[in-house]
């Protein structure tokens, strides 16, 4: 009996992982859209509110302002994001994103790195 007591307790377990994994990826998607929403209203306080140090003495407003010019030349007709996949890599998870602009040009890979819900870093290319 105790051992069906814990053959149960770890099934149950791994029935609730995938809940666990798809709420980081819902936390991941909420703050990968609003920095490209910061992105595209060219609001640089609002796209670095949930960086860490490191990523917020990174990016200087002059940068943020170049990268913000170049993604609402795309972004204009609309976009859709799509999460690829997801990696740990020294420490943060990083998410992958393709972003489908309805311009009907080239598709942008974004690679978002987040610890503790801090984004650690944000490349699109």
């Amino acid at each position: 009996m105790k051992t069906l007591r814990c053959l149960a307790f770890i099934a149950l377990f791994f029935a609730a992982v995938p809940g666990l994994y798809a709420t980081d990826n819902a936390q991941a998607d909420k703050i990968f859209k609003a920095l490209v929403a910061a992105e595209i209203a060219k609001d640089y306080d609002a796209f670095i509110a949930g960086a860490d140090d490191t990523l917020r003495a990174a990016l200087t407003k002059t940068q943020f302002e170049a990268s913000s010019n170049l993604m609402n030349k795309r972004t204009g007709g609309g976009y859709e994001t799509t999460l690829l996949g997801e990696l740990n890599q020294r420490g943060y998870q990083v998410f992958l994103y393709r972003l489908r602009f309805k311009d009907g040009g080239d598709d942008m890979l974004a690679t978002m790195s987040l610890k503790n819900d801090k984004v650690g870093g944000i490349y699109f290319h």
